[in-house]
């Protein structure tokens, strides 16, 4: 009964010098991991230091659960429970995650090459996309919320402005406020200069009677 603290040259029925082997290379590349998804990005202290950590806890778990099928039920419903716990992350923060899963898999299965492999390819397809700007558009869309009078057509009533200052344009939502006076026009826009927002502002500002204006980022969606 006592066996599993007694000293054993033996961990999980591997040499212990191979769990040490298996653990370490979870968490070497665990931090190479959480520096790989703070390329060129936002991140928080917390979202790094989960990525790090992540892989030689993994290993860990399947390590206890290998051959045991109780273990694994018990280590599943664990994790549901955890999940409820979570709060939601951006989409790559999702995927950093999952590539962090996968090389605590991989490590807890005693397949150090095939755990450095595939973070290597996952290493090199992070840094290349992001130096491209794959996906970059929709990083520089803007979004526009433009307060109007209830007595003005909205319908094309800024169309001149946005192909002055703009490069492409949509009417995502219309919303009245105010008891029904005013009506808030959300708009998705891709400038042609940054450095135009002001001169774009103090356009729109003199079309619709200088009422409320917002102008940012577009917020990122915390689902896939």
């Amino acid at each position: 009964m006592l066996d599993s603290i007694t000293y054993s040259d033996k961990v999980f029925n591997m040499p212990i010098m191979t769990f040490l082997a298996c653990i370490g290379a979870a968490l070497l590349l665990g931090i190479g991991t959480a520096l790989i998804f703070q390329f060129k990005t936002k991140h928080t202290a917390s979202m790094a230091i989960t990525l790090a950590i992540m892989p030689p806890a993994i290993a860990l778990v399947i390590m206890l659960v290998n051959g045991n099928i109780g273990a694994g039920v018990a280590v599943a419903g664990a994790f549901a429970l955890v999940r409820f716990r979570s709060m939601p992350g951006t989409a790559r923060e999702i995927a950093g995650i999952f590539v962090a899963m996968a090389v605590g898999l991989a490590c807890g299965m005693n397949q150090l090459l095939l755990a450095a492999i595939f973070f290597a390819i996952m290493a090199v397809s992070v840094i290349v996309l992001t130096l491209v700007g794959f996906g970059d558009k929709s990083a520089k869309m803007r979004q526009i919320r433009i307060t109007i009078p209830e007595d003005l057509d909205y319908y094309e009533l800024f169309d001149d402005l946005f192909e002055q200052y703009t490069k492409e344009w949509e009417l995502t939502r219309v919303k009245t406020t105010n008891m029904g006076t005013l009506y808030e026009l959300w708009y998705d826009v891709l400038m042609k200069d940054e450095r135009q927002a002001k001169q774009f502002m103090d356009a729109l500002r003199c079309r619709n009677g200088n009422l409320r204006i917002v102008f940012g980022r577009i917020v990122e969606k915390n689902t896939l």
